[in-house]
Parts: C-alpha cells; sequence; structure tokens
C-alpha cells in the first residue's frame, strides 16, 4: 500500500498517522489482558477509561512527539500540548472503550491532524476489522487499498442509518426518544458503539447514514474527514458544523432530510 500524499507535509502527516495508529491498534490487539481494569470514569460510572486507553494514547503521543515535537496535540484520555507548528493532533486511542473492555471487535484508533483548525489528515485503524480507513484533505478516502464511497442516497424510508448513546441517563432517555420516533420512518437503526468505526461504514456504504448526540472532536475528527472524502455530506444543526450538540453523516440527498428530522426531533438536546 503507498500510503502518500501530493502534499510533502500532508504526506508526512499521513504516514505517522498511519504508523502511530498501526502501532497503538497491535499493542492493544495483542495486548489486551484477559482480566482488564478498569482504570477510572468519566462522565458516569458507565463511561468507562481502561489502563489500555491510557497507555495507547501514551504511545500514540510519545510517537508523535519523538517526530514532530513542535506540534500540538489534544487526546480523549488527557494529553494536551499547545504547540507551536500549526499542526494539532487529535487523538480517540481506543474509539469504542466498553466494545474492547467487553472483547467485542467494534473498536479503532483515531488520529487526525489539523493544519491551522482545518483537519487535513484522518486515519481510523480498527485491528480487529484488519482495516484502516485514511483520508488526506482533497485527495480522497480509501479502506485499505480500495477507494471509498458513500452508498447512493436511497429513498429516506429505505435507509439504514446508525446512532449512538451517551452514558448520563438523561441524555439516553432522550435519545431512545429520537430513536423511538425515527425508526418507523427508516429501514432499520444500527448501534456499533465507535463513532470513528461508524463514521467510516458510511464511507464505505455500510451504513448510509450516521448521527449522534455528544460526541467530542476525537471521536469525529478522523472519521468526519474520511467521510467527506468519500462523498458524504456531514454538519450538525441545519447551517453549523458537526459539533458536540449534533454530529450528522450521509450522502447528498439523504442528508438534508434527515438533518432537518433531526431538528424537528430535538436530537441536538437532551
Amino acid at each position: 500500500m503507498t500510503d502518500t500524499a501530493s502534499d510533502p507535509l500532508k504526506a508526512e502527516l499521513l504516514q505517522i498517522a498511519l504508523d502511530a495508529a498501526h502501532h497503538a491498534g497491535a499493542f492493544l490487539r495483542d495486548g489486551r489482558p484477559d482480566d482488564l481494569g478498569v482504570a477510572a470514569t468519566k462522565s458516569s460510572a458507565a463511561d468507562v477509561v481502561t489502563e489500555m486507553d491510557i497507555a495507547s494514547e501514551k504511545l500514540i503521543t510519545g510517537l508523535i512527539a519523538d517526530l514532530r515535537p513542535d506540534d500540538g496535540v489534544v487526546g480523549e484520555e488527557g494529553a494536551s500540548v499547545e504547540g507551536t507548528s500549526g499542526i494539532q493532533w487529535v487523538i480517540d486511542p481506543i474509539d469504542g472503550t466498553v466494545n474492547y473492555l467487553y472483547g467485542l471487535p467494534s473498536w479503532a484508533v483515531s488520529i487526525a491532524a489539523r493544519k491551522d483548525g482545518e483537519t487535513v489528515v484522518g486515519v481510523v485503524h480498527a485491528p480487529m476489522r484488519g482495516e484502516t480507513c485514511r483520508a488526506v484533505l482533497g485527495e480522497g478516502a480509501y479502506v485499505n487499498d480500495r477507494a471509498a464511497r458513500v452508498r447512493p442516497a436511497p429513498a429516506f424510508g429505505l435507509a439504514l442509518v446508525g446512532t449512538g448513546f451517551g452514558y448520563l441517563a438523561e441524555r439516553r432517555a432522550r435519545q431512545a426518544e429520537v430513536v423511538r420516533q425515527l425508526i418507523p420512518q427508516v429501514r432499520d437503526i444500527r448501534r456499533g458503539g465507535s463513532a470513528a468505526i461508524d463514521l467510516c461504514d458510511v464511507a464505505t456504504g455500510r451504513l448510509d447514514a450516521y448521527y449522534e448526540r455528544g460526541l467530542n472532536p476525537w471521536d469525529y475528527a478522523a472519521g468526519d474527514l474520511i467521510a467527506r472524502e468519500a462523498g458524504a455530506l456531514t454538519g450538525g444543526r441545519p447551517g453549523e458544523p458537526l459539533s458536540p450538540d449534533l454530529t450528522i453523516a450521509a450522502p447528498p440527498g439523504l442528508f438534508e432530510p434527515l438533518q432537518r428530522l433531526l431538528e424537528e426531533l430535538g436530537a441536538w438536546h437532551d
């Protein structure tokens, strides 16, 4: 596989992201202890941080610091470096931590690089799938060696839609109510447990659309670029970019009616 980009800086960032994601993925896959422990909780007792999350983030940030010490870094498990180069790395060391904790295969390492605030490189490596999705801004998206492309927009009633749920009880109850009203209007709903993989599944045509409230930048930074480079539209509420309030990804023709319906259903608030 040739992991190059036309711009030398983007090519360098892509290679670093690929190397870091594969190193972390191998560490997580091969080093997962049978008695995997919960190191802490985040928003609630159901929102876990495993010891492997923390170790994976240290592995990734250490590799980046060795190669590009002037870059900024923000990671889910607390990594925060301001940086002076104009490049910021956005890292989720395990996206789908609960899946990983339980031994389910839908988890990934997500790494994005931003230049002056714009995402220019995204990598989502899913070791248990044997897949790496990657994108460079303006140069398309790939899954392993194959070009990734969204599925053409189906009729709304035939759309397979992915979503996810937060960890706070009040938010989960509200999200369940939105799903209750949405599911009769589409083909079906899927809940995979990894936002990064869900966004890549839109990019590769395994889902027609995906939406979720409550995501953070490390959850969607890489997957957003991959989905867009595969032909998806992404955003939040009408006229707004994707954000913790709401993240939506779907091909043109499906994105617009889904966004309108989610606005009507109040999917953007608890």
